[in-house]
């Protein structure tokens, strides 16, 4: 192990380093852009219908969460402005 680190200390300003680094750097690039290209050949566009119908769905939960959170914040809000009455009258 430590033999491997001081070879990679000794040759770590060297042109070749430097070479071999961009070299992969560029092999990699090319096989990541190869990957993009064959999962986006799998990539489907869907029908007008199911966006509606997707869309639908999430108006609905949005509203519904939206609901939600209005009924908690008022219990809550009620919660504490009691408290703090009593805190205050005490």
């Amino acid at each position: 192990m430590g033999a491997k680190v001081a070879t990679k200390a000794a040759t770590a300003g060297t042109e070749d380093n430097i070479g071999g680094k961009m070299t992969s750097w560029t092999g990699r690039t090319r096989d990541f852009l190869g990957d993009v290209r064959t999962e986006m050949r799998k990539v489907t566009t869907p029908a007008a219908k199911e966006v509606r119908a997707t869309t639908t769905v999430v108006i609905i939960t949005v509203f519904l969460f939206a609901l939600y959170f209005y009924m908690v914040d008022s219990v809550f809000g009620y919660v504490i402005d009691n408290v703090f009455r009593w805190a205050r009258s005490a």
